[in-house]
């Protein structure tokens, strides 16, 4: 088997491998992801745990060159418009998706990491034990991401 970049009716070799695959485990065994978007939307929605008290599904995005993508933002400081410490995430809250495939994503931190940017090198440095919203939205065009990474749906409102 070859990829058939000059062959039309090759299609896509890495996809066409990979249904393959799947159509071979699924007639072996049921094929469910313990963790994965799937799975994590339908715990949002109680599919899987009706009155669950979830209300987030955090992702990680990943540029097209396969690295994962960092934001930043900052709080307000005070009243008198003064910007707080610069915060970095590598976890994100979809807030909402435009026609344009705009997005805006917030920053989803743990208590107390908000500052440091500079120690987070990839997702695995972020610690993800009571994320929480953060109030720091920023937009971003989906458009330059090939990857998400969905984590286990979780409730960054009410951290009890």
């Amino acid at each position: 088997m070859g990829c058939g970049k000059n062959n039309v009716e090759a299609g896509n070799c890495v996809a066409d491998i990979l249904r393959d695959i799947v159509e071979a485990q699924n007639d072996i065994v049921e094929n469910c992801c313990e963790t994965g978007c799937e799975q994590s939307i339908n715990d949002l929605l109680g599919e899987t745990d009706n009155g669950n008290g979830l209300d987030t599904v955090p992702i990680i995005l990943y540029c097209t060159d396969c690295k994962p993508f960092k934001g930043f933002g900052a709080e307000k400081k005070n009243r008198h418009g003064r910007i707080g410490d610069i915060v970095a995430s590598f976890i994100f809250r979809v807030k909402s998706v435009d026609d344009n495939n705009c997005a805006v994503l917030e920053l989803l931190l743990s208590d107390g990491q908000g500052c440091g940017h500079d120690s987070l090198k990839d997702p695995t440095d972020q610690v993800t034990k009571k994320l929480e919203a953060t109030g720091i939205c920023i937009t971003v065009d989906l458009d330059c991401f090939c990857h998400v990474t969905c984590l286990p749906a979780i409730s960054v409102f009410n951290n009890d």
